[in-house]
């Protein structure tokens, strides 16, 4: 309890201090159900705590992180367990230099090199501990420099981690550009990973091991257009040798190109990304397993569903190599027109695409006769593998019928591979439609349901899913649900929940079941084992 101490001792230095902070408390008082296989747990409560205490003042910003992790929510892993303080930071600023020093979080680019962030669904926290800058010599430009180790959990990997940055928009030195509203920016970035070899030596047989790099270095090239409505990005990047866990220690590099071009303007958008990624799996610890570890991150193409059913077989990036494809149109039909009607009608399409990329791995063992330790993959960079991993076609209508009604509806079409993202089952295809009602009875109460159904061909079958949500502003609002399996197993997932909002406080106090399954988020995914219980949620913001 040192460091808070010393954060309050430090109020009266700073000038005009502003404290901030949250707390974030999720508590499943777990019970077993053997028709849902739940996992049986010891503990009578399990829980994931936060709090975040942040100082800042003009010159001088500080800032630490309570966590209570000793008895955590099921299905992370074994190394999250545990409690202390594992976050703390101190920044200065002033003028055009802004200096971090401690636990910090940054991204260079779009991410493919370097993405540091919290995701705590995902028991993610892969944030540097060390020192960083930020400089803007004059308008438009910025460099930043730093260097650290990763978090893994309660520990940090040994591996130092150092970057540099730079990001330089054009119309600070072309003038006409600000004057035809146009904004173009280049940048590049450059990260290094030097990691000792002794301790994670790679035997191939009872006398040769693997020589692996102390020294990996990944750098990204990226230039974006934005005017008026139109956005251009265009950016690649590359990693030297990189023989891991994950591409199974092979001496091949990595490289991700991507094309981003998007448009909007009242009452339409349209959206289109292509990415071919192959070997980019960039970890702190080379020997390391699971989600934790990544210095990098390539985001998924595709949509981020929100409905259940619609959100019951998402995708992960495939770390190996891929080619996505995202698309996204909407539309608004103005009111008064036949298809907007009174209060007009709001269309959207969205359509991903991902598929294997053509990777052949080259015969050339270092040691013959083993895969291990080969030279990697060639692969021609337009060529497409045979394999689809994943696709989704959905169709989305919000309309509002009277002051009082609204409906969205959505029908998805969507393609599953099971084998090649999880390790079994084959590709899973389902047609899935939603109904999504509110009705307005007054000012403060409002009722949304919600209709769905999943036919689904492989797996466990068809699924149905059906919430009934009743508001009552300022404060309450109560939920009921059931997640119904129609096909092999038969069973429902059951939830009652109860919120009550007040201020900067929210609790909610609920209980039910909850299937097996993955949790995703931007790509990344964490399995969850199914559970069953009463839950408690606290979280307040200051």
């Amino acid at each position: 309890m040192l460091l808070p101490a010393l954060l309050l001792a430090a109020v009266p230095a700073f000038s005009q201090v502003t404290v901030s902070g949250s707390i974030q408390s999720d508590i499943l008082f777990p019970q077993d159900d053997e028709k849902i296989g739940t996992e049986h747990s010891d503990d009578k409560v399990l829980t994931n705590t936060y709090v975040d205490l942040n100082l800042g003042s003009k010159y001088i910003d500080a800032g630490v992180r309570f966590e209570y992790l000793q008895h955590p929510l099921p299905g992370y892993e074994p190394d999250f367990k545990g409690w202390g303080l594992p976050h703390f930071y101190f920044k200065g600023h002033f003028k055009n230099v802004e200096i971090t020093g401690g636990d910090y979080y940054e991204q260079f680019g779009s991410g493919f090199i370097l993405r540091t962030y919290e995701e705590r669904s995902l028991g993610i926290d892969n944030a540097l501990r060390g020192g960083r800058i930020v400089y803007q010599p004059v308008n438009g430009i910025s460099i930043k420099a730093l260097t650290g180790k990763q978090r893994r959990y309660w520990e940090h990997n040994d591996a130092l981690i150092s970057g540099a940055d730079v990001e330089f928009g054009l119309e600070s030195v072309i003038k006409s550009l600000e004057a035809h509203d146009m904004h173009i920016s280049v940048g590049g970035s450059w990260v290094n990973k030097h990691e000792k070899t002794d301790g994670d030596a790679i035997f191939v047989d009872a006398t040769h091991k693997l020589k692996l790099p102390k020294y990996v270095n990944a750098w990204d090239a990226r230039v974006n257009l934005t005017h008026k409505g139109f956005n251009l990005l265009a950016e690649y990047a590359q990693k030297s040798q990189d023989p891991s866990f994950d591409n199974g220690y092979n001496y091949g590099t990595g490289r991700v190109a991507m094309l981003s071009a998007s448009y909007s303007q009242k009452g339409m958008s349209a959206l289109l990304q292509a990415k071919r990624s192959q070997g980019m799996a960039f970890r702190s610890r080379r020997n390391m397993t699971g989600i934790s570890s990544y210095i990098n991150h390539l985001p998924a193409f595709t949509h981020d569903q929100t409905y259940a059913l619609a959100a019951q077989y998402p995708y992960a990036t495939n770390l190996e190599g891929e080619w996505a494809f995202q698309g996204e149109f909407g539309y608004t039909f103005k009111k008064g027109t036949a298809l907007g009607g009174k209060y007009g009608t709001k269309v959207k399409l969205n359509v991903s695409h991902v598929r294997g990329i053509d990777n052949k791995e080259i015969k050339n063992p270092v040691v013959d006769g083993r895969v291990i330790g080969s030279e990697g993959f060639k692969s021609s960079f337009f060529k497409m593998g045979d394999e689809t991993y994943y696709q989704d076609i959905d169709v989305q209508i919000e309309k509002r019928f009277t002051r009082d009604f609204s409906l969205i509806f959505m029908y998805m079409n969507e393609r599953y591979n099971m084998t090649v993202i999880e390790g079994h089952g084959g590709m899973i295809k389902s047609n899935i439609l939603i109904a999504d009602g509110k009705y307005r009875f007054s000012p403060k109460l409002t009722l949304r349901c919600e209709l769905q159904y999943q036919f689904c061909k492989g797996d466990d079958g068809d699924w149905a899913f059906g919430l009934a949500e009743l508001s009552w502003a300022p404060h309450w609002m109560f939920t009921l649900s059931d997640t119904w399996n129609c096909g092999e197993t038969k069973l429902h997932y059951y939830q009652g929940l109860v919120t009550y909002t007040l201020k900067a406080h929210r609790i909610q106090a609920g209980y039910g079941r909850t299937m097996a399954g993955y949790n995703c988020s931007g790509g990344v995914c964490r399995w969850v084992p199914a559970t069953k219980g009463f839950t408690l949620s606290y979280n307040y913001t200051f």
